[in-house]
């Protein structure tokens, strides 16, 4: 063998752009890469790259998207060809939809075979043609491999995408060339920096220009203000505005301030829907959030919209203008500005007074929903409200917790009942919606800050499809982190619970069991399985001592609360008034098993209505 192989030099590479880990699944594609891998030697803890092993490789997708989404670095994940390849679609289309660069690089059969319909060969190109539009491409030669990796690192840091490196076995065995720069030959650099992007100064006037104008302003809130919440919140003050956020922003805007109406759309707020619906005037920061039937309507409000992507701007709401440019930047100079338009100077003038009302009129509404919210969370269920589950959590999260949310009816709960901590990150599946990722986002969340504690909330339906399996890895590494808790509390109701509610909203169907109801399991017994602490709460009274003891414990921790899946999914009137019809129509042609999800809605309604 060779003392250098272009394997080592993949390792090389990955180690000049920073990676400290790869996440991943062996197989025979990848073997050379392996080999590499474990001469390079110390599994990460002095500079070298750790390999983490999942438990499948769609899971391994997500520990990228999850490493990308936490440290905002670029997430590694790799495979084999054929089924390993297949296996990390799902993850790659989360990076894609949500926006976080990640690398996949890929093994292939050699070079020699391909085309023969040899074992596991397929047409790799073809496969990731759409999921990795901005990068995909087969190293065909020893001398391409380092340009090649570093094309799709400068490509997923540059477009924030999913990027694909395919590199055949006998590349991967092949020595390692010497190169110099010659004619067919490209030498390149593992270097790449942000540019400082602002809109143009004419720009600047227009935005400013309409945001003056304006009487009733609202702020739409996304992840793009991830590095802009001062500016958000100064910007907001000068405006009078009232701020909400897509289900990605929710972590960048601080939900105690008085203005703050919460999560926007189908899973959000009374307020937040008070405030789209009511604004003249709307400023979309750093959010390409798809819940367009929650924007103003077309033509109700004056838009400006900033996003560091000028292919987003206008891409959800018809704007007046769009600033392409950096948020935080962006949000200062406009902030500098406004103030000589017709809301005069602060105190000044009907246009300011008409914003002292309306900002009062926010912050009722927000004062309404928190009290809606308490009330929610207290309503009798069998056995256990998922809402009271998360509202228990507030001021039992550690300051310094990483939380990551699977998606389902959890989210729900997430959106409306957690008031994060200043700098506390939370992740989801936003975009594709992706069921399973919770735990593995949270590994991810723990590899990257092993001294901080985890929080990852599931449903029983997600538990099942990929979290169940991902614990193994849990049970495998929590002895090497300084801070064990990584607390995992399922939502074990039996049923697919967003999936009912929405055919009962979207199609007027009842329930269909054999579609919607899981077999039970024994989450907080399998933990116990796993060396784990598994803590099952069923009843209302347990949950407080349940946070408690988990977050004391020298362990991981499951908590298996017993849900009532009958607890609504009802969206935010006016919008939630709109769907009540279907849905009551819906339980009652589920006769006496749809009496208490009939009941609990009409509940829920009828709290929406004393508040209208």
């Amino acid at each position: 063998m060779a003392d250098r192989l272009v394997a080592d030099v993949m390792v090389e590479r990955l180690k000049a752009w920073g990676v400290d880990r790869v996440f991943g699944y062996s197989g025979d594609g990848i073997n050379g890469f392996m080999g590499a891998l474990r001469r390079a030697g110390d599994g990460g803890k002095s500079g070298g790259v750790q390999f983490v092993q999942a438990r499948h490789e769609e899971t391994a997708a997500f520990m990228a998207v999850g490493h990308a989404k936490y440290t905002g670095g670029v997430g590694v994940v790799t495979s084999t060809q054929g089924p390993g390849a297949v296996h990390l679609l799902n993850g790659l289309y989360d990076a894609k939809l949500d926006g976080v660069p990640v690398v996949a690089i890929i093994g292939q059969q050699s070079r020699s075979v391909l085309g023969s319909a040899y074992m596991q060969e397929i047409d790799l190109l073809t496969l990731f043609k759409d999921v990795a539009a901005q990068f995909a491409q087969m190293v065909s030669t020893p001398e391409q491999l380092p340009m090649v990796l570093d094309r799709a690192f400068r490509t997923a840091l540059e477009t924030r995408t999913p990027c694909v490196v395919i590199v055949p076995h006998d590349i991967q065995k092949a020595p390692a060339p010497e190169l110099e720069q010659e004619h067919g030959i490209i030498v390149t650099a593992p270097e790449w920096r942000p540019a400082r992007v602002l809109p143009r100064e004419d720009d600047l006037v227009k935005a400013v220009e309409v945001l003056d104008t304006g009487r009733k302003v609202a702020l739409l809130v996304g992840q793009g203000a991830k590095h802009a919440q001062a500016e958000v919140v100064a910007i907001a003050e000068k405006l009078g505005a009232g701020v909400t956020t897509s289900l990605l922003g929710k972590p960048y805007v601080d939900e105690t301030l008085p203005f703050a109406a919460g999560t926007m759309g189908h899973l959000g707020s009374t307020a937040s829907a008070h405030l789209m619906g009511h604004c003249d005037t709307l400023l979309i920061i750093g959010s390409n959030d798809p819940w367009t039937e929650f924007y103003p309507k077309p033509g109700a409000a004056r838009a400006v919209q900033i996003d560091i992507d000028g292919r987003k701007v206008g891409n959800r709401y018809p704007v007046e203008v769009g600033l392409v440019g950096d948020a935080a930047e962006t949000l200062r100079e406009l902030t500098a500005r406004l103030g000589n338009g017709a809301a005069g100077e602060s105190g000044e003038g009907a246009a300011s007074e008409a914003r002292k009302q309306w900002r009062a009129g926010v912050e009722e509404q927000v004062h309404s929903w928190h009290a809606l919210q308490e009330e929610r969370s207290r309503v009798p269920a069998k056995p256990v409200n998922p809402e009271l589950v998360v509202r228990e959590l507030n001021g039992r999260l550690p300051a310094n917790a990483q939380v990551s949310v699977d998606v389902g009816s959890c989210v729900y709960w997430y959106a409306r009942q957690l008031t994060l901590p200043p700098g506390v990150p939370a992740h989801l599946s936003g975009t594709l919606a992706s069921m399973g990722c919770s735990i593995p986002y949270g590994i991810a969340a723990k590899l990257a800050r092993p001294e901080r504690p985890v929080v990852a909330l599931s449903g029983d339906g997600a538990m099942q499809m990929a979290g169940i399996a991902e614990l193994v890895t849990v049970a495998h590494r929590w002895r090497q982190w300084a801070d064990p808790r990584f607390v995992v509390c399922v939502f074990n109701n039996r049923d697919l619970a967003e999936v009912t509610w929405e055919q009962r909203e979207t199609e007027s169907e009842p329930r269909f069991p054999d579609s919607q109801e899981i077999p039970d399991f024994p989450y907080a017994g399998y933990a116990e399985l796993l060396g784990l602490m598994g803590i099952r709460v069923d009843s209302p009274g347990q949950l407080a001592s349940a946070w408690d003891r988990a977050f004391a414990a020298d362990r991981p921790v499951v908590i298996e609360v017993l849900t009532d899946p009958d607890v609504p999914l009802l969206p935010p009137f006016p919008a939630g008034a709109e769907k009540l019809d279907g849905m009551r129509s819906a339980l009652s042609a589920e006769g006496p098993d749809g009496s208490g999800a009939r009941e609990l809605l009409d509940t829920y309604a009828g709290q929406e209505e004393a508040r209208a």
